[in-house]
């Protein structure tokens, strides 16, 4: 008995090979950036400590006042200023935009002192500086509203420092050295606050406790 036939076998087509995966790409590191709060605050303390002292009337010799502008010009403008940008990349808007102003400010003070109330006219140079205080009172009174949503360190800060701005800008405008003294004393009691505050701070984040209370 004969068979049929059977039609060849179709190969299998061949089966491509495998393509090894690439492992899977590590997530990058977070980088930890450290808080400039504290640098921010000991810039603007020391150097509002070092100009209150002459506002106040503790310190007599005008020609002292010099000391002041290189540390208006170095540490309570350039290095408060650095700390502001680093505020910016932790996502801080109101850190970025006191410790930004504020170092701005001493630069300005310091470049306004040096160059350009010797060309003012003696008998108006007293307006340009009160112009120039009241405007920066104007922008610390909404960064004490924004500040009143902070700790009590902060919100004592702000508050004597809208009030130092005020009682200078006043004295100048009205020429009343009793004002001005005023002013100083606030500006060394806003410069103890702000020290507190970058002290407590430092030393919390470098205990890894708190220590000492911000309130």
């Amino acid at each position: 008995m004969t068979h049929a036939p059977t039609a060849p076998a179709v190969p299998a087509a061949p089966t491509a090979p495998a393509v090894p995966t690439a492992p899977a790409a590590a997530a990058p590191a977070a980088v930890r950036i450290a808080n400039p709060g504290p640098l921010g605050l000991a810039a603007f303390a020391l150097t509002t400590f070092v100009l209150s002292m002459f506002n106040s009337g503790l310190v007599t010799n005008a020609a002292l006042s010099a000391v002041v502008l290189p540390l208006a010009l170095f540490y309570g403008g350039l290095a408060q200023f650095a700390a502001g940008l680093f505020e910016f990349r932790r996502g801080n808007t109101f850190g970025a935009t006191a410790f930004v102003s504020y170092g701005a400010f001493w630069m300005a003070f310091a470049g306004y002192v040096k160059f350009v109330v010797p060309g003012l006219p003696k008998e108006d140079a007293h307006l340009a500086t009160g112009l120039f205080l009241i405007a920066w009172f104007v922008f610390t009174l909404y960064m004490t509203v924004a500040a009143l949503k902070l700790d009590v360190a902060h919100r004592l800060i702000f508050v004597t420092l809208t009030l130092t701005f005020l009682f200078l800008a006043l004295g100048d405008f009205a020429q009343s050295q009793a004002l001005g003294h005023v002013g100083g004393w606030l500006g060394l009691l806003c410069a103890g606050f702000a020290w507190y505050t970058s002290f407590a701070t430092v030393t919390n984040e470098t205990w890894g406790r708190k220590v000492l209370p911000l309130g």
